[in-house]
């Protein structure tokens, strides 16, 4: 086998688990072909696996010398598959240049310890199955930046403040009742029916089921800073007063 076939034989690229609940797709090689293809080969291996998946795109280790990459294509071969991009993650200057002019977030180059996750079916022991929808989960003290409160498989209430840079996420809805400044994200795995409340909204991101609005788009809402109502029909959020 020539050195050719070996390479077009390797994959194009590695999914990893971040410490967030989202999804993160290191990008090896610029060649979408080639990760179409194997994305296929995954959803192949597990239908559900990237349903309405929130993704960070990461470009950041992309080779030098494979020519410009076209950031719409591949946020559209993501999608294809179930696959959200949130944002991206970038050093090349194109990289972020692109990103910017679609209004997509960008994140910093990460020495963040990440696992590879794979989606193949493995022989595990059989356990009793959870229940659908747990408790709601109450917080009563601020969540202050950098921090990250998950509501697994239920609602999550927060009666205090969320300060810029912390991160709110849930299965199920999101109330806030007090001013909400940092990240809110439910229906994280693709509930559509997810809801956010707000009672200040000041956000820096909300996301359901991986569709979102960011500070930018917000901040030109003529509701920013009230009490609000977010809810998805079909991709887009909607913003509605309390």
């Amino acid at each position: 086998m020539s050195q050719a076939d070996l390479l077009a034989q390797a994959p194009v690229f590695q999914l990893k688990g971040s410490m967030l609940a989202i999804t993160v797709m290191e990008l090896a090689h610029n060649d979408l072909e080639r990760l179409d293809a194997q994305l296929t080969e995954k959803v192949a291996q597990a239908p559900a696996f990237f349903s309405n998946t929130p993704l960070v795109l990461a470009l950041d280790k992309l080779p030098q010398g494979e020519g410009e990459l076209d950031l719409a294509e591949l946020m559209a071969v993501c999608r294809r598959h179930g696959l959200r991009t949130l944002a991206i993650r970038a050093s090349r200057e194109s990289d972020v240049a692109a990103a910017e002019a679609m209004d997509l977030p960008v994140l910093p180059p990460s020495g963040a310890r990440e696992r590879p996750i794979d989606p193949a079916p493995k022989k595990v022991e059989e356990k009793p199955a959870e229940p659908e929808h747990k408790p709601s989960r109450i917080v009563t003290t601020p969540v202050r930046g950098g921090q990250q409160v998950y509501a697994q498989g239920g609602d999550l209430i927060v009666l205090a403040p969320v300060s810029a840079g912390a991160e709110l996420l849930a299965d199920g809805n999101i109330h806030v009742y007090a001013p909400m400044r940092g990240r809110a994200l439910a229906g994280i795995k693709g509930n559509t029916k997810a809801r956010i409340f707000c009672q200040q909204m000041g956000a820096e991101m909300l996301s359901i089921a991986g569709h979102y609005k960011v500070a930018e788009d917000l901040r030109r809402d003529p509701l920013w800073g009230d009490a609000v109502h977010v809810s998805l029909s079909g991709d887009v959020l909607n913003i509605t007063r309390l």
